[in-house]
């Protein structure tokens, strides 16, 4: 016995993580009995003791808020007022079969889709739920309102005090901790770099170790495929935008102290104290972030200067041929300028260590915004996070929500087909209850509600264990209602056990296990109100046999393909919105003298927003995948790898964007020798698009064989000549006949320098794709 007991606390241990579950579980193996024995035994209610009893199931088993203490009783106060008003509507709908049903579908998909926007609605759409299908499935009248919302209130009322006094959840986020580890480990890096520690090489390694334990830990922990809150979804993004850092840090070099790209260097360490601070905020969120704010407007301000000083260690560029150190033209002024080898590659070495500072700045720019953002979403108020509205100082509140529902109204989404096919079959299952008169509609809607999944086969993997589930506790409760017969009193010991056991089960041991501790514990629960003995079993296995049914004929007709190829198309939409981002920043630098530069740039802000919203479904379609039952046919590192080709696009946009949006005078400054930025000419702007288009095409073709429509393309080669005549555009703007330097140039060589690291990185994207068979096609031909 005490071996069993061991190996079952080691199992517990390892698949419940904190013991959430066993937490949950049991607080409502004490307040359940409790509540429902109240009702029962002293007031003499049966219908507000059901209630009660469901009312304690759904209020404190099918839900956990997580943040503080004072965040979880208010979310768990916002879910109580809601759910009772639904108790109320329910009632209210039973009376008529086709209200029922409409009422079902309505609510249901308006629940499901509703956790787009807020967080605490997502967390708790299955108690919402449970609030309506339980007194839908009961026809009632008006009568039996205050009845039922009494059994509700009494249940949600000891589930407030039961949260705050039962076995509390810590408020740590082991998530969160590895992303303070891997801020810490990145910042201590650059400094290391740059100060020439004589441990380097250890803090390499940290820094190495720091980021992989971050990914291992974001890809083993269980995500809800919705409910996670906006500070949760923020620390998510900085796993990809920490990866893709370390990416940009590998490609780069220390500056030394005599380097006349002494931006660059400071660019660097204004970097390194971003992360610090960031890692500081994000460890303590509600502290000020002050320390933040002023590290993130440092890194600003090191940015312009950076760009600034970069044009001035641009080298003078002599006329074609080999060059005689003059700057004087060797060739007839007839002929075109052509810069030899040596010309070039001093012009582009020139700025690739400013380069590599900006791109670098850049990203940890967007970081210090990601932990800012998270930070703020911590220190929301209750009202906020119920409707999914920012924190207090961000702009365009409403805005935002109407993005996020935007974002998820498309026909690829995974939020929106959950939302429809969970609506439609719990719908359903209502109908089919009124229409065939069980004796417990109740039952068939629940059946539907925990079986349904995300894909067919899925659902009827999960309507086989339901109904085996269901046998094993029927003949477990028949076993045990034989020498028990009419006598209540054994029941009601048994009764917290097969509780606790139910909630813990199906994190535990399995699905088919919890369905079979759920059925013994509604046998024991349906005798104690009403003796009947083996027979509330059989009762259990129809309607649940039914429910079963229903659950698998919505996934057979809605989306049967399931989480795994939503996910294929969710990639592939997010490449292509952020190939099409990447085109029209690059169009904004690039538009024509004499334009107005608010067509061009509207038109890069709606890319942006599109991209940002397909980017939000791909993250969904992850989660979802993340959380569907089942093996896995790709890794999950392969997805992730491409996860972070999306973030780099997205990045690579957001830097050209905000590169061409500053004010060459704001940059540059009243002091500079260089001049401010003017509008490409003509040969500058073909040369910049041609190259854009080059790579945004190959990107849109790659995004297009990830969802089957062809073959995965071959990898671009760096292309030689491209710099060549990139210089040879700009040999009017590198520096004027006086030989100052041009803002132009500089933004325009770096733009290229982004344009190259993609089609650097398309062997990394392609690579995974070929050798897990994650596209339907094969390489295309060279």
């Amino acid at each position: 016995m005490p071996a069993l007991l061991q190996r079952l606390r080691q199992r517990l241990t390892a698949r419940d993580h904190g013991l959430l579950v066993l937490r949950r579980a049991g607080r409502t193996a004490i307040v359940m009995p409790g509540t429902f024995a109240l009702c029962d035994q002293v007031i003499g209610n049966p219908e507000m003791a059901l209630f009660a009893a469901f009312g304690s199931f759904a209020m404190l088993m099918l839900v956990g808020f997580g943040g503080p203490m004072r965040q979880r009783m208010q979310a768990q106060a916002s879910l109580a007022v809601v759910s009772s008003l639904f108790v109320c509507l329910g009632t209210l709908a039973s009376q008529a079969a086709w209200l029922a049903c409409l009422a079902m579908a309505v609510l249901g998909f308006g629940v499901l889709l509703a956790g787009a926007v807020s967080s605490v609605l997502a967390g708790a759409s299955t108690s919402l739920l449970l609030s309506f299908i339980l007194p839908v499935s009961l026809p009632g009248t008006a009568s039996d309102v205050p009845d039922r919302l009494a059994g509700w209130g009494l249940a949600a009322v000891v589930g407030l005090f039961a949260i705050r006094l039962l076995w509390p959840e810590p408020a740590a986020d082991p998530l969160r901790g590895k992303a303070v580890g891997a801020c810490r480990a990145l910042a201590a890096r650059l400094r290391s770099e740059d100060e020439a520690s004589p441990d380097h090489e250890q803090i390499v390694r940290d820094a190495h170790r720091a980021l992989d334990e971050l990914q291992r830990q974001f890809l083993t922990t269980p995500y809800r495929p919705t409910g996670l809150s906006a500070s949760d979804r923020a620390v998510v993004r900085l796993v990809d935008e920490l990866n893709w850092a370390r990416r940009v840090i590998v490609h780069s070099l220390p500056i030394p102290d005599d380097s006349p790209n002494l931006a660059a260097r400071r660019a660097r360490i204004a970097a390194a104290n971003v992360l610090g601070h960031g890692a500081d905020l994000l460890a303590a969120p509600r502290t000020s972030p002050d320390a933040l704010h002023a590290a993130s407007a440092e890194l600003r301000a090191a940015l312009f200067a950076l760009e600034r000083d970069a044009a001035d260690v641009l080298p003078p560029l002599s006329d074609r041929g080999p060059g005689n150190g003059t700057g004087t033209s060797t060739v007839s002024p007839d002929e075109p300028d052509e810069p030899d080898d040596r010309q070039v590659t001093e012009v582009i070495d020139a700025l690739e260590p400013s380069f590599r500072a900006h791109e670098l700045a850049f990203v940890v720019g967007a970081i210090g915004d990601n932990i800012d953002a998270a930070a703020r979403a911590e220190r929301r108020t209750w009202v906020q996070r119920l409707l999914g509205r920012q924190a207090t100082g961000l702009p365009g509140t409403l805005s935002a929500a109407q993005e996020r529902v935007s974002a998820h109204v498309d026909p690829h989404s995974v939020w929106l087909h959950n939302s429809v096919r969970g609506a439609v079959g719990l719908a359903l299952a209502v109908l089919v209850a009124n229409l065939t008169d069980v004796q417990h509609a109740f039952w068939v809607v629940v059946g539907a509600l925990s079986v349904l999944r995300s894909n067919a086969l899925s659902t009827g993997q999960n309507a086989l264990r339901a109904v085996l589930g269901t046998l094993a506790g029927f003949a477990i409760g028949a076993l045990l209602l034989l020498p028990i017969g009419s006598d209540t009193t054994p029941l009601w010991f048994l009764l917290p056990v097969t509780i606790l056991v139910a909630g813990v089960a199906p994190a535990v041991i399995s699905f088919a296990a919890g369905q079979a501790a759920f059925t013994l514990e509604l046998v024991i629960l349906f005798n104690i109100l009403q003796p009947t003995g083996w027979r509330v079993g059989l009762v259990r296995i129809e309607d649940v046999a039914i429910g079963c049914g229903v659950s698998l004929v919505v996934g057979l007709l809605f989306w049967p393909r399931g989480a795994g190829a939503a996910l294929n198309t969710a990639l592939s939409q997010a490449y292509t919105a952020s190939s099409r981002y990447l085109a029209a920043a690059v169009e904004f630098g690039m538009r024509r003298p004499g334009s107005r530069p608010t067509s061009t740039a509207v038109e890069a802000k709606r890319q942006a927003v599109r991209a940002a919203s397909a980017a939000r479904r791909m993250d969904d379609a992850f989660r979802q995948y993340l959380t569907e039952r089942g093996a896995k046919t790709t890794p999950l590192a392969e997805f992730a790898m491409l996860i972070g080709g999306v973030i780099g696009l997205r990045l690579a946009a957001d830097t050209v964007l905000d590169l061409w949006e500053r004010d060459g005078d704001q940059a540059f400054g009243e002091g500079s020798t260089a001049r401010p930025t003017r509008l490409p000419h003509a040969q500058l702007r073909h040369t910049l698009l041609r190259r854009t288009w080059q790579v945004t095409d190959w990107y849109d073709d790659f995004a297009r064989s990830l969802d089957g429509g062809r073959p995965v393309p071959r990898s671009l080669d760096q292309d030689a000549d491209a710099d060549r005549a990139l210089v040879r555009a700009l040999r009017e703007d590198l520096r004027d006949k006086h030989g100052i330097a041009s803002a132009t140039a500089v933004r325009a060589i770096w733009t290229g320098d982004h344009l190259s690291a993609l089609r650097r990185n398309q062997p990394t994207l392609v690579q995974p794709v070929l050798a897990t068979g994650l596209a339907h096609g094969e390489r295309a031909p060279d």
